[in-house]
């Protein structure tokens, strides 16, 4: 074992988390659930392979998962997902590591699924992201979707070999339905800040978006899948400036700040 806590958030992932968690015991003694609500046996299941569960309320994605971060035994993080598993490789190369500098942050590859199929090219086949660091010097931003990690500017960025295997939608509807409610959260986030719409985001980064996404970044040789993932794409960036504009246009301001949106990761 190695001394890092896994922290996952989670809801009605039972279909998923148990490959997850399997590979996390791999790594680590301490694997930190921070739960909103699951009604299904994920918790059971997260319980079973001996993970600390602890019962939340949603917060925003930033801020359960600085809960998990808080709730740890170990100082480094390794921050993952209920529907990401780790492959041998990084198990391997976590064990490798001396953990001496907390200073250093480590970029991890994603292989990315729609359904059953790895995607390797569009911007899923491009995949990277941050996901081990030290909490003494790192946390979540605290926004309802997007979060980011907050790194100081002394902060060494190292890549580390391996992947995290990400298993995001079943299919086509599922895919659509996420991209609608992640829509909905930005276009909220984007008005809280004052973020404002105009034509050029509303028709031209979708344009843009998926031009680059099929084509740029050869997403068609993906096949169906790239194709239904960069005309989504595109489809959720236009969603999401079109909430914003309507948010915009409502006469009752406040109403949007006090609305607030829970989906299931």
């Amino acid at each position: 074992m190695v001394p890092v806590s896994i922290v996952i958030i989670t809801k009605n992932e039972a279909d998923i988390i148990a490959s997850c968690v399997q590979m996390s015991r791999l790594i680590t003694d301490d694997i930190v659930v921070i739960d909103n609500g699951s009604t299904d046996e994920t918790l059971d299941i997260a319980a079973t392979y001996g993970c600390r569960v602890y019962k939340k309320n949603w917060e925003g994605y930033g801020a359960n998962k600085n809960k998990g971060i808080e709730a740890a035994r170990y100082n480094w993080i390794l921050s993952i997902d209920a529907d990401e598993v780790p492959d041998d490789e990084l198990v391997r190369a976590l064990h490798q590591l001396e953990f001496n500098n907390p200073a250093t942050v480590y970029d991890i590859k994603f292989r990315t699924y729609f359904g059953k199929k790895p995607i390797r090219f569009g911007s899923w086949g491009r995949d990277h992201h941050i996901r081990l660091f030290n909490r003494d010097l790192v946390k979540w931003s605290e926004t309802m979707v997007h979060e980011t990690l907050i790194l100081p500017d002394n902060i060494q960025v190292k890549k580390i070999k391996g992947r995290l295997h990400h298993y995001s939608v079943k299919d086509v509807n599922e895919y659509d339905s996420k991209g609608l409610y992640y829509a909905k959260l930005s276009a909220k986030k984007y008005f809280n800040i004052g973020k404002r719409v105009n034509a050029v985001k509303l028709y031209i980064s979708p344009l843009f978006g998926f031009i680059k996404n099929y084509i740029v970044y050869l997403g068609f040789l993906d096949g169906p899948e790239g194709w239904h993932i960069a005309k989504t794409n595109a489809k959720n960036t236009n969603r999401k400036y079109r909430y914003l504009s309507q948010m915009e246009n409502m006469p009752d301001k406040k109403q949007v700040v006090q609305d607030s949106f829970v989906v299931e990761y």
